[in-house]
């Protein structure tokens, strides 16, 4: 699938797009953009990055 062709795609309960500025520590640093809610959020780790997205799906 090319790039284009993904970036248009919807997820069923929501659609993130995971941006990784870094790899550091054996973890990523990056940008977490939620379509639907039309934010973005700066992650420090994985586990950063997991618990928003959890929390994201869980007020749905």
């Amino acid at each position: 699938m090319e790039y284009r062709q993904l970036m248009e795609q919807s997820g069923t309960c929501a659609t993130f797009h995971i941006y990784v500025k870094y790899r550091q520590s054996a973890t990523w640093q990056g940008i977490l953009a939620w379509k639907e809610g039309k934010r973005e959020m700066e992650f420090r780790s994985v586990l950063e990055l997991i618990i928003e997205m959890d929390a994201i799906l869980g007020r749905k």
